[in-house]
């Protein structure tokens, strides 16, 4: 029996939640009854009191959803609705609480277009603030994400420890080896995934609400991540569950994105392992309203084509070459002809192999945007090929880097935004208190420290310790190593050979 003032409490909480989203345009006045039963059912609670007099009370002066949230998660523990009181357990029932505030998907689409024909930016802004206020982008984690400003040579690189993904706990890893397995949704990216209440291992989406969209001809969806590496983070999904694939196809559906929004921009990771995203499965893209690094890098090596598409190569870490033109045909025809011609490229000087026997390694990460009047399309050239000195990819950061970044190098990072591992936090944390105590020794014999033995003896040899801002100097050094990687996954270095080799590339890739 749940006690008075518990139930009590948990009413000024529901009611709360039916003001918030009153005041955030979830729901109408007039929806309040309705949803005050939803959330009685899922409390399991039959009745609620004095319910007329109360509405609206919290109105312009109430809490933060995540604070509301909360309490309704200390009461899903304390009256035995949830297991336990795990992240994973209580995420899946709040996002339940969360969802009697939603709008069934053919109404936010409805919503989105009426908006998109005042503007595009009044269509995404809507939808974008919709993923915030339902709590599907849950912003009281993604504020705990740690970045900061790397200068470089090649121009100011985002750095992100990502904070916002919940780590599991043991008894959620102990409950999911008992779970049947299931295939629905196929992957975490299936447009099945818009409303899905989750499971033990998978997580809630019934907050979840997609936009549908014509690319080429085809069925697409737009979403927001719910991690939001950086502003208004989209990803873009095909309707179908197909693998990663780069061909003209793909440069016509980001082009035709970015016309639809041109205040985005789009790019899809590679479709070859190593040089991949972290999901190859199903086809895909990442964009936003964000200008990236990349995007400001020097141009060099101008040329222009017969049709007048304007080619230039850029001065970055990785290997870029930039198209710009008025009509999208004509960039993706050429886009095409230099994806086919650089899949079967080699020059052995430069390490690049095209195929080892049957196995292609040449691929590209194309990513467009509309700027200054003009569509622009920026192929990065990759190739995935590993050798006895390089295992894990010749065009892959190397060994000593991994204590920072070991993962694919993704079209995010690409342009410039390194999302590096939770665990860096603790783990610097560590590392600086150790230096200030002067105990480096204790760094390379800790289990969980020792791969950053090395990192850390460099500081120490490089800075006087107690002279320095030692956060800010981990910071740089963090920094400095992602710009290495990104000059490891480069195909052609930013040397005189290696400039020269891409220069000579890309006549060939044009077709001259």
């Amino acid at each position: 029996m749940i006690e008075t003032n518990i139930e009590e409490s948990i009413e000024e909480t529901i009611l709360e939640l039916v003001d918030y989203g009153i005041e955030k345009g979830l729901i109408e006045k007039r929806d309040s009854i309705y949803v005050i039963n939803r959330l009685l059912d899922l409390l399991n609670l039959v009745e609620f009191r004095d319910l007329d007099q109360k509405i609206g009370q919290s109105l312009g002066d109430g809490r933060k959803i995540g604070d509301i949230l909360d309490s309704f998660r200390d009461y899903a523990v304390k009256s035995k609705l949830a297991e336990d009181d795990s992240v994973e357990i209580l995420d899946l029932f709040d996002t339940k609480i969360m969802d009697t505030l939603a709008k069934r998907p053919s109404e936010i689409e409805k919503d989105f277009w009426s908006l998109y024909e005042k503007s595009p930016q009044a269509a995404t802004e809507y939808y974008y603030d919709f993923a915030k206020n339902i709590n599907y982008i849950r912003e009281d984690r993604i504020k705990k994400d740690i970045k900061w400003i790397q200068k470089t040579e090649y121009g100011d690189l985002d750095i992100t420890i990502n904070m916002s993904k919940p780590e599991k706990d043991s008894r959620s890893i102990a409950k999911e080896k008992l779970i049947k397995t299931s295939s629905y949704p196929k992957c975490l990216l299936c447009r099945e995934n818009e409303g899905y209440a989750g499971r033990i291992g998978y997580p809630a989406r019934d907050n979840h609400r997609i936009i549908q969209l014509d690319l080429n001809h085809e069925n697409w969806f737009m979403q927001y991540s719910p991690y939001v590496y950086y502003n208004e983070h989209c990803i873009v999904l095909k309707e179908s569950h197909d693998p990663m694939r780069i061909t003209r196809e793909t440069f016509k559906r980001l082009l035709d994105f970015v016309e639809v929004f041109p205040h985005y921009i789009l790019g899809s990771n590679a479709d070859l392992p190593i040089v991949g995203g972290s999901i190859l499965s199903h086809d895909h893209f990442q964009g936003g309203g964000y200008e990236f690094s990349m995007e400001r890098a020097q141009e060099r090596n101008h040329q222009r084509e017969e049709n007048g598409i304007e080619v230039s190569t850029l001065r970055w870490p990785m290997s870029v070459i930039r198209l710009k033109g008025d009509k999208i045909d004509d960039l993706v025809n050429l886009g095409d002809t230099i994806l086919s011609n650089w899949i079967n490229y080699t020059d052995k000087s430069v390490n690049i192999v095209s195929h080892t026997g049957d196995t292609r390694h040449n691929t590209i990460t194309p990513v467009a945007r509309f700027k200054d009047g003009k569509f622009q399309l920026d192929l990065v050239l990759r190739n995935n090929r590993c050798d006895e000195l390089s295992p894990e990819g010749i065009f892959h950061p190397r060994q000593e880097y991994h204590n920072i970044k070991k993962e694919n190098i993704g079209v995010i990072e690409v342009m410039g935004l390194a999302v590096l591992p939770s665990r860096l936090k603790k783990e610097m944390e560590e590392i600086k208190r150790f230096l200030l105590e002067g105990k480096l020794e204790a760094i390379r014999l800790d289990e969980d420290l020792n791969k950053h033995y090395d990192f850390a003896k460099t500081i120490k040899e490089k800075y006087k310790i107690d002279k320095i801002d030692l956060q800010e100097v981990i910071e740089n050094e963090i920094g400095e190593i992602f710009s290495k990687v990104l000059k490891d996954a480069g195909v052609f270095k930013d040397t005189e050979k290696g400039q020269e080799a891409f220069r000579t590339c890309l006549e060939i890739l044009l077709g001259q």
